[in-house]
């Protein structure tokens, strides 16, 4: 099998790296609460979990 003859060099390899690039996460608000949150997450607003603008579920308090 062949094999390369040189080493390639950093700047070579960094330039076919270089279409990997951070991007900012997208934001929603929610309908029902007024929330800023990620988009397609879950998210807790007063002890309930928010989904699609809908209570998934409920944080219950501690019984003593």
């Amino acid at each position: 099998m062949p094999n390369p003859k040189r080493r390639h060099s950093q700047q070579r390899s960094a330039k076919r790296r270089t279409h990997y690039k951070a991007f900012a996460e997208t934001l929603s608000t929610d309908s029902a609460t007024g929330e800023v949150h990620l988009r397609h997450r879950a998210h807790w607003v007063e002890n309930k979990l928010f989904y699609k603008g809908k209570v998934v579920l409920e944080k219950q308090a501690a019984v003593k």
